[in-house]
């Protein structure tokens, strides 16, 4: 069938964004490095031989935030649309996570990066959210254990900010530190601004023929240590060229300066595309179980951008002079434990099949962009899940979705359609930007440059089918099947989708697996497998 002129316009800019988006040289050449395995095959961050090979949590977990709380370890990350959202998640040894569950279960808008933090034995997550799309604020949620209960969502006052950063001065009183780099005095139980936003510091600027996205200073995050007040913050722009965001250092003997800029920055930085991790940045310094020191950081994996922004753990040394530096070096390699953890491989992650015989949301799956009442949608039924039917298509429908850190995997479900209602398994960055096959009572759909292709529309004549997506390195094909899996038909168009990230649709956000169902009715989802795949050969 020959392509109309909008089709054959969308295949070029889809073409021309998987160019831009894959450094296919450096991409075949980190092909062959391993990790351990993790449920289902999914890629682990330790070796099980006393080392580790980044990322730590891989996919979607950028702008890491984390707190050292005794010989624990908690951290979350930017939860942008996904509802519930804000998952806390554990560790002993800095380089194996489990969940611990959503802190968030009220939608806020988008949300980007936070602050967890503990003060006289209180946590406190900072949120930079924009509930109504008319502006930033920054809102606060406390507990008194990790676990929650956690707060209703508190408005501190503090209005067009965000990244922000919690630090207690020399003088007792609470400080939050924003993009800018911007401080303003908390109230004294944390929970509104007592002061007015000033100016902080003035960052450390990189020469001008630098290859960067833009100066942008953000994340700014601090610690105390001795007589000196540490300030990390991120420049450069957190994606564009692999080169632009950067980690630089500065330290006062005061929380209201003046500041001295790091001699070593920058301090960690993508010199070229050819690395394995690009656009390095918002950075937290933390102290490990036996005393070394970390970094913690996010980065996009070389040709894989679609997984978004990961996070990294880079080991630090304080020089004689009071600085610190990063250790690291190249990171593809394997890097040894942080000191005091056991050398046998622990339990990390979470198997992502499922059941449905328990509930999951927050921390596997999670609604894109959400209406207050989403959640009115699902219904839970003996090992299934009921999922009415919104929207009209893929684009609207709030599609349920579910993060991946792989770079090849499958996954297939069964639906049941009831009603007038069209479901499918979807991969989703946003509306403007999806992949998937659809199915109605009557006819199956497929979706690709985030429009409906009608001329690939088959028949159908049932309302049950199990469903099955294979992404190889970017490249997706689909099975679907009539039988419960015991044959299988292969669908007539692969996809590729290496360029559907942030450098060419924005948000910031990763390439997820999406269920939805639109139109009237609802689907019946059953029997949620996940299994990653071993990488095609180089």
């Amino acid at each position: 069938m020959t392509d109309n002129p909008r089709r054959l316009a969308l295949k070029t800019l889809m073409s021309g964004a998987a160019a831009l988006g894959t450094a296919m040289p450096a991409q075949s050449a980190i092909t062959a490095v391993h990790w351990g395995t993790g449920h289902e095959g999914q890629r682990k961050a330790d070796l099980g031989d006393g080392t580790y090979r980044n990322p730590i949590l891989a996919g979607d977990h950028p702008d890491p935030t984390i707190l050292k709380d005794g010989k624990d370890y908690y951290m979350t990350f930017s939860s942008f649309f996904s509802y519930p959202g804000i998952i806390i998640w554990h560790s002993t040894d800095l380089v194996n996570w489990v969940p611990v569950g959503p802190a968030l279960h009220q939608p806020l808008g988008t949300i980007w990066a936070l602050d967890l933090c503990k003060h006289q034995g209180r946590y406190f997550i900072y949120i930079p959210a924009n509930p109504d799309n008319q502006g930033w604020r920054i809102y606060v949620i406390h507990a008194e254990r990790i676990g929650g209960p956690w707060s209703a969502p508190i408005d501190t006052g503090i209005r067009d900010c965000i990244d922000p950063g919690h630090i207690v001065g020399e003088d007792g009183k609470r400080y939050l530190f924003v993009n800018g780099i911007r401080k303003i005095r908390l109230s004294d139980d944390g929970l509104r601004a007592d002061g007015a936003l000033e100016a902080a510091y003035q960052p450390w600027r990189y020469p001008a023929d630098w290859v960067v996205e833009n100066f942008a200073p953000e994340g700014p995050k601090l610690l105390r240590r001795g007589e000196w007040f540490y300030l990390i913050t991120a420049v450069g722009g957190t994606a564009g060229p692999a080169t632009g965001h950067m980690v630089i250092a500065a330290r006062a003997r005061s929380i209201h300066g003046p500041w001295q800029h790091c001699p070593h920055n920058p301090l960690v930085r993508s010199s070229s595309a050819a690395e394995p991790w690009w656009s390095r940045g918002h950075a937290t310094l933390v102290e490990g179980p036996a005393g070394d020191w970390w970094m913690v950081y996010h980065g996009y994996e070389n040709g894989y951008r679609t997984l978004g922004r990961q996070t990294l753990l880079e080991p630090v040394e304080w020089t004689a002079d009071g600085w610190f530096r990063a250790r690291g070096g190249d990171l593809s390699r394997p890097l040894p434990k942080p000191r005091g953890t056991s050398s046998a491989m622990s339990t990390a992650g979470y198997a992502l099949s499922d059941d449905f015989t328990r509930q999951r949301f927050g921390v596997q799956w999670s609604f894109h962009d959400p209406a207050p009442d989403e959640m009115q949608r699902v219904q839970y039924r003996p090992q299934a899940l009921q999922l009415r039917a919104r929207g009209q298509m893929p684009a609207d429908s709030s599609p349920l979705t579910c993060a991946v850190g792989d770079r090849c995997y499958q996954a297939e479900i069964s639906l049941e359609l009831e009603g007038d209602a069209e479901a499918g398994l979807l991969l989703f960055y946003n509306h403007k930007a999806y992949v998937g096959v659809g199915f109605t009572p009557a006819l199956v759909k497929t979706y690709e440059y985030a429009e409906e292709q009608g001329w690939m529309r088959q028949p159908s004549t049932t309302r049950k089918v199990r469903v099955r997506l294979s992404n190889q390195a970017h490249v997706v094909t689909y099975h679907y099947s009539y039988d419960d899996g015991k044959s299988w038909q292969l669908h007539g168009l692969r996809m590729e989708v290496s360029g559907l990230h942030h450098n060419v649709f924005g948000g910031f956000i990763s390439l997820k697996l999406g269920i939805y169902c639109a139109g009237s009715g609802s689907v019946r989802l059953s029997d949620f497998k996940y299994r990653a795949l071993p990488a095609p050969a180089a």
